[in-house]
């Protein structure tokens, strides 16, 4: 029965000569693809698309700047609900620190065994006998040679004799396709696709010269990342590898602060659970940005994609993505939250910065707060004011938003080893802790070098949100 129906309806299709009636009669219907349901991001809010003035919202009382702003508008984006907590960043050192320690039990120098077999390392390379990933590392019934391999990612101060992992092993290596330098028409393979206009004539021969970042360790184990500049031969040159320490810098606690005693920060901000979840600091713009390439990977990995589908990653934020999610889209206020004032009726404070001359705890903390310790935003946005000041993705320019584009705005400038120093800035938002009123605005920049650490910067995550949902409220 099942064979006459699928005959009457392959009859049907090919009837009046011959011609298909599938798509109706001819018309175009759609090829419609199909694609794995991502789930929503975990610890992170849905902005959806929309458009404000980005700039000052007035004439700045201190500076006198100009209240210049820019019509914008932006796509829907995740965006984490609170900072990175050093919880979570530590389960970012924790995979470094294990993968190591995975390589070292199929090293022979550290006992290597067979019954750790897994085929690839950590970069993707492939290794000899390994440790199986589905597995924790098996600390209880670890022999003295698999002990070597776990000891050796420990460091013991010669002095003191305290034992801690060792910061200089942490690194974490990953590659980085350029999609935008890779489109751009003048790094087309073919030289016919580089101009359109027909009057000029094309050289064949022309040689299109790129920059491409590497990165290595050199046989005295110091991580050496250079940027080279090569003639464009192949897709390949539009790949970029980096080498980032993840570590924090603890130091941060006492290099940012002269004659006062944070040493218990130093020694404790970062490892204690006490701190768990209050937010990460002494993190760079590049430790932040790795963190972002590790978390995309860690998600992607809990997918189950068909081959040679990818996935949105995570990134830091756009400074115009910042300020939107800030100030909920609107211009009213100066403040994440809606009013101009930064206390309650009841006299409790809205956000975590520096009340006054000398004054750290009025607001009830003398550092960092635990995130969410405030109310949220309109969008559910936690600490967008004060606590830690936040990384972004976007350069900073003296002329801001003026030299970006009106949609999806940013700026972004890829600087290499070689470049002058002043060319590694980098946007920061938010203000923190030890910042007074008129640096926690949501309209306020400023910025930190690229590699440079503080105990007032952290960061969040922000993910770009492909195609939107059909639910009541989207436009």
């Amino acid at each position: 029965m099942k064979k006459v129906f699928l005959l009457l309806v392959v009859t049907a299709l090919i009837a009046s000569c011959g011609r298909s009636r599938m798509g109706g009669g001819g018309e175009v219907s759609g090829a419609r693809t199909v694609a794995v349901r991502e789930p929503s991001p975990f610890g992170m809010v849905l902005i959806k698309r929309g458009a404000f003035d980005m700039g000052p919202s007035d004439k700045d009382s201190l500076w006198g700047l100009a209240a210049e702003t820019k019509g914008v508008s932006f796509d829907a984006f995740w965006m984490d609900q609170t900072e990175i907590t050093n919880a979570k960043y530590r389960q970012f050192v924790y995979w470094v620190r294990d993968s190591i320690i995975r390589e070292r039990l199929a090293d022979p120098a550290y006992g290597g065994n067979d019954l750790f077999k897994i085929t690839e390392d950590r970069y993707g390379e492939p290794v000899t006998p390994y440790l199986d990933w589905s597995r924790p590392i098996p600390w209880k019934r670890a022999n003295e040679d698999e002990l070597r391999a776990i000891e050796s990612v420990y460091y013991t101060h010669p002095v003191t004799g305290e034992k801690k992992l060792d910061g200089k092993q942490m690194l974490y290596r990953y590659d980085w396709f350029d999609y935008t330098s890779a489109a751009l028409r003048k790094h087309r393979l073919d030289p016919s696709e580089r101009v359109r206009n027909t009057d000029i004539v094309i050289d064949p021969a022309e040689v299109i010269m790129i920059s491409k970042d590497t990165a290595y360790v050199d046989e005295e184990g110091r991580v050496v990342n250079e940027t080279i500049t090569r003639p464009l031969g192949g897709e390949w040159d539009f790949l970029h590898t980096r080498i980032v320490g993840v570590y924090p810098d603890e130091t941060c606690w006492v290099n940012d602060f002269n004659n006062a005693y944070n040493e218990p920060y130093m020694r404790m901000y970062f490892s204690h659970p006490g701190y768990d979840d209050y937010p990460v600091v002494g993190v760079s713009w590049e430790q932040a940005t790795a963190f972002c390439v590790w978390r995309t990977n860690l998600f992607k990995a809990s997918m189950n994609l068909p081959d040679g589908q990818t996935i949105e990653p995570f990134r830091l934020p756009t400074e115009g993505e910042w300020e939107y999610a800030a100030r909920t889209g609107k211009n009213e206020y100066k403040y994440p939250w809606a009013t101009d004032e930064l206390q309650t009726g009841k006299g409790c404070f809205l956000g975590n910065f520096k009340p006054g001359d000398g004054n750290y705890t009025e607001d009830g903390h003398l550092v960092t707060s635990r995130v969410g310790s405030f109310s949220p935003n309109e969008f559910g946005l936690y600490d967008m004011a004060g606590n830690v000041a936040e990384w972004t993705s976007t350069v900073y320019s003296e002329s801001g938003p003026s030299q970006m584009n009106d949609m999806n705005p940013d700026l972004r400038y890829n600087a290499a080893k070689e470049d002058p120093y002043a060319m590694k800035k980098k946007v920061v938002r938010g203000g923190s802790w030890k910042d007074v009123a008129q640096f926690i605005r949501s309209d306020m920049r400023t910025f930190e070098y690229q590699n440079e650490t503080r105990s007032y910067i952290g960061f969040r995550c922000a993910r770009t949100q492909i195609g939107f949902s059909r639910s009541k409220g989207n436009k």
